[in-house]
This record gives structure tokens, sequence and C-alpha cells, in this order.
């Protein structure tokens, strides 16, 4: 049984949602915008952000809001904060491309409490407490229990922020697959790490995500049994900040995910953001 807080952020996440699916028939038409290069939003991503964080301060009027369109906006209890991706996969649903999903995370002081990841096109509804474990569909779910990168499969992006380190990215996965099954690059991280969760894929790694893409993701993991941590294995920092730095992301179960993580500096990587 979800707990009332969770409840509501189901309620936020299928109402941003049902703006995403009006939304589909209507692609030619949406005004979209370059917010940086190669990095696109549209009005589907705001309108979305609006229903969502409606629906949120209906039944928490004082929690602040960090959304990806939006930005931070404070409250008055400094404790809690909202963290907010609308649509997960922006580039996707303007092409017609059928992966994408509405992410939201409760941050209490900087750490993700509780996670709501939803796929609207599936009907798949992720949903994680701090302590209570990871649920798809109401149903408990772990992460792959793998014992290394041989045979494994494993997700990544390639954000257009970080196209200058494409080359080093590129040396990282050519390492990778002479042990790993192969690569998926699905352009969600919120869906991303929800697979990781539920033992679809085996680990994840990514550079130029946000808080708002990965608040829910993280938990998720970390709920469902694995490990997540930076590039260096460093612990995650804070979700509850609009940080102008992007962030590396490494999650997995512990095996498979430590040993990403080592392959990720021993390849150079790693020390490519320096």
């Amino acid at each position: 049984m979800l707990n009332p807080v969770v409840t509501v952020m189901v309620k936020a996440a299928r109402s941003g949602s049902s703006v995403l699916l009006r939304g589909i028939n209507r692609l030619d038409s949406l005004n979209v915008v370059q917010k940086e290069r190669l990095d696109y939003a549209s009005e589907i991503d705001a309108d979305a952000e609006k229903a969502v964080i409606k629906e949120l301060r209906r039944a928490y009027p004082d929690y602040g809001v960090l959304g990806e369109e939006g930005g931070l906006q404070p409250g008055r209890n400094g404790r809690y904060c909202w963290v907010i991706d609308p649509l997960d996969g922006t580039s996707n649903y303007l092409r017609g491309f059928p992966h994408y999903c509405v992410s939201i995370a409760l941050v209490d002081n900087g750490e993700p409490c509780d996670a709501v990841i939803f796929d609207p096109l599936r009907n798949e509804l992720f949903t994680a407490s701090r302590g209570g474990g990871a649920q798809l569909n109401d149903k408990r779910i772990r992460v792959s229990e793998r014992k290394d990168l041989d045979g494994a499969v494993v997700s990544t992006g390639f954000p257009p922020r970080e196209r200058e380190r494409a080359p080093a990215q590129l040396k990282c996965i050519g390492a990778l697959l002479e042990h790993a099954e192969d690569v998926r690059r699905t352009g969600s991280a919120a869906l991303d790490l929800a697979y990781v969760a539920c033992g679809r894929t085996d680990a994840y790694f990514e550079a130029g995500v946000k808080a708002w893409d990965i608040a829910a993701g993280v938990l998720l993991v970390r709920e469902a049994g694995g490990r997540v941590c930076d590039f260096r294995g460093g612990a995650t920092t804070r979700m509850d900040h609009q940080d102008a730095k992007t962030r590396q992301i490494v999650a997995g179960n512990i095996k498979v995910g430590d040993a990403l993580q080592k392959l990720i500096v021993n390849s150079g990587y790693a020390a490519a953001f320096n």
C-alpha cells in the first residue's frame, strides 16, 4: 500500500501524463524552443510541469519545487523539495518515438525520500520510498543478480552538453564491449534508472545529467538493492539545488556497478572531467 505522499505523487504524475498524451496528435504544431545546442523543450513540457505542480501543491503547499522548466521555487518549508522532470525523453516525444516518462521525487534535505516514475504509454508505474523498497505496478522489484560485466546489458546516454567528451566516452564504450553483451541508448535517464531497478538492464552510466533527470531513479535503484555513485565512486550530490554544473552517474547492482565504475576510470573517461 502506497504511503500518502506517494499517492499524491502518483496522482500528479498521471495528471502530467494526461497532458503528454493529449499532445501526441499535434506534434507538428507544437511550439519548440532550443534551450541549448541540441537540447529542446516544447510547450508540452511546460504544460505538463504546471499540471504536476498543481496537484503537488494542492496537498503540500509549503514544499519547494525544482523543475526542469520552471527552475527552483523555494518553499516555506526549507526541508522538503519536489524535484520534477515533466517529460523525460523530450527528443523522443517530439519525434513520436514511444519512450518517455514523468519523473517526480520528494527530496528531504538534499536526499530523495520518495519517488515516482510513470511511463504512460506502457502504463508502468515505478514507486519507491526510503526504507520501503521499490515497486513496479505494486510488485516488488530488485536489481539484477549478475556478478560482473561479462554478458551485461548496460545503458548510457550522449547528452548535448557533453559532446566535447564524446571521444573519451566512445573509448570507454569500446572497453565495455569487450565484456558486456550490449549497450542501450534509450533517451530517458529516468527510465534507464528504473530499468536498472527492475533488472531489465544491469547498469547505467551517463554524464551531463541534472537533478531532475535522476532524483527519482536514484532512489528506485537504491531501494531495489543497487548502488549509485559518480564516475570516481563518490556519493551523489544534493538533489534540491539548481546547479549550473552537470553530474555524472553510475548505477547498477553492487558488483556490476563497481566493475563499471572502475572501467570508466581505467578507460580514461573519468579523467575527462578533471
